[in-house]
């Protein structure tokens, strides 16, 4: 498909800078292709009452880390240079990938020393396109994830570090209250309008609550480079679906249950775990799914989710989820009635198109 048929405009002012406060005040659009009237403008407080008892929510349990690395990178026979490296996926307990700027100035075998007093480092060893590095540091496992979260920062998404620094809200502000899995880079954001009072209104609704891991890449801020949907590329993240999870999962689908996934993370995983019949695997490893519109759904039933990039994956998703000609509508009544988007923005509640 072209990728154009994704491009809508957005005023700056739609824009969120800082989330709702509370979170669960955030507004919320419930989008039903199946009813006359398709769009209905609610809370996210008012989630439970569009659910239903024995409904699952399944939510992603990763934790940001803060992997924006500032350092200097060093060459035999070249003077210092400023790089700035953002942590995407880990592939050893001592390397990650990561997309480097200046990306094409950096080679293989440099050294870059990270952190204020430059006693984080590490030696390029692989380069890809796009910017994409290997680093291999000097150290490995606990004591590096101790030291990128000392020197770190959290790497706010570009629309939003455009229009100011980063600051210690932010490191709040920028996590779910149920994160516990460290390695994302971005927050599975539709996860952060959750509260403890709206958790007890939906465990007092008899909705459950499971949880998977999918730890979110920098490539999820990744502008689309090519014209034509089948010329693009994914990058990969890391995922986990435990066997329990896949059981308790299936024995909701079983008993007529709808699974109801916050993020577009969560339904990615879920769908890559998913069998043809709809039956939920336990995974582990690398997903690199790419849903657009014709991808048939095979285990999610409704999605919560914030509102995405022109001529994004994510939008790309929410388009196969719903049908583009309605989220189009759903997104210019969006952006009529001022929702705010991206990260930090307000939420829609989606129901699947073909249920």
């Amino acid at each position: 498909m072209r990728v154009d048929l994704f491009d809508f405009d957005l005023p700056e002012e739609n824009i969120a800078l800082r989330p709702a406060d509370p979170r669960d005040s955030a507004r919320l659009l419930v989008i039903n292709p199946g009813e006359t009237d398709k769009l209905t403008d609610r809370q996210v407080f008012d989630l439970p009452s569009f659910l239903k008892p024995g409904d699952a929510l399944v939510f992603n349990d990763t934790k940001v880390i803060p992997a924006q690395l500032e350092g200097v990178r060093h060459r035999e026979g070249a003077g210092g240079q400023q790089v700035s490296a953002t942590l995407h996926m880990r592939t050893e307990p001592d390397v990650w990938k990561a997309f480097a700027k200046p990306g094409k100035r950096i080679k293989i075998g440099d050294r870059i020393a990270f952190g204020a007093q430059g006693d984080v480092t590490a030696t390029v060893t692989e380069k890809g396109e796009g910017g994409e590095v290997s680093l291999r540091f000097d150290l490995s496992g606990p004591a590096l994830d101790a030291a990128i979260m000392a020197v770190g920062h959290i790497p706010l998404p570009p629309y939003i570090a455009a229009k100011r620094d980063e600051d210690a809200k932010d490191r709040q502000d920028y996590q779910t209250i149920y994160a516990r899995e460290d390695g994302a880079v971005a927050a599975p954001t539709a996860g952060l309008h959750f509260t403890p009072d709206l958790f007890s209104a939906l465990d007092a609704a008899g909705i459950e609550r499971h949880f998977v891991t999918l730890h979110v890449g920098a490539g999820t801020f990744l502008p689309m480079k090519v014209d034509d949907t089948a010329d693009h590329k994914m990058h990969q993240e890391i995922g986990h679906v435990s066997a329990a999870a896949a059981e308790r999962l299936n024995a909701v689908r079983q008993r007529g249950g709808r699974i109801v996934c916050v993020g577009t993370t969560s339904l990615r995983l879920i769908e890559s775990a998913a069998a043809e019949d709809g039956t939920i695997m336990p995974l582990s490893g690398p997903t690199g799914i790419f849903i657009t519109p014709g991808y048939r759904f095979k285990a999610v039933d409704m999605l919560m989710t914030n509102f995405h990039l022109p001529k994004s994956t994510l939008f790309m998703l929410v388009s196969a989820f719903c049908g583009l000609e309605t989220m189009q509508g759903a997104y210019a009544h969006a952006i009529a009635t001022g929702y705010r988007f991206y990260s930090y923005g307000d939420s829609s509640l989606l129901f699947r198109k073909d249920r």
